[in-house]
C-alpha cells in the first residue's frame, strides 16, 4: 500500500494510483483506473523504466504521475 506523504497530502496516489505496462518495444504505457493516460517512448522510456525498477510503492506513483503529465489536478470531469 502506497503512503501518503508530504508530495500527495490529498491522498489521491492511495484512492487512485497510477499502473504501468512496459512494451516489447520498450514503450511505457501509464494507466490510471484501468485507461492508458499515455505512452512514454524512447530515451524518455528508458529512463523512466530504469528509475521505476529502483523505486519503492510510493516512488514509483510520483514517478508516473510526473511521467504523465501531474494528471488529475482536480478539474478533470470524471466519467
Amino acid at each position: 500500500m502506497v503512503d501518503a506523504d508530504a508530495g500527495d497530502r490529498r491522498a489521491r496516489l492511495v484512492e487512485d494510483p497510477f499502473d504501468f505496462r512496459i512494451t516489447k518495444a520498450g514503450a511505457v504505457i501509464v494507466l490510471r483506473g484501468g485507461r492508458a493516460v499515455m505512452t512514454v517512448g524512447g530515451a524518455s522510456a528508458g529512463r523512466l523504466v530504469a528509475a521505476l525498477s529502483r523505486a519503492d510503492d510510493a516512488q514509483t506513483q510520483h514517478l508516473l504521475a510526473r511521467a504523465s503529465g501531474n494528471y488529475k489536478r482536480g478539474n478533470e470531469r470524471t466519467s
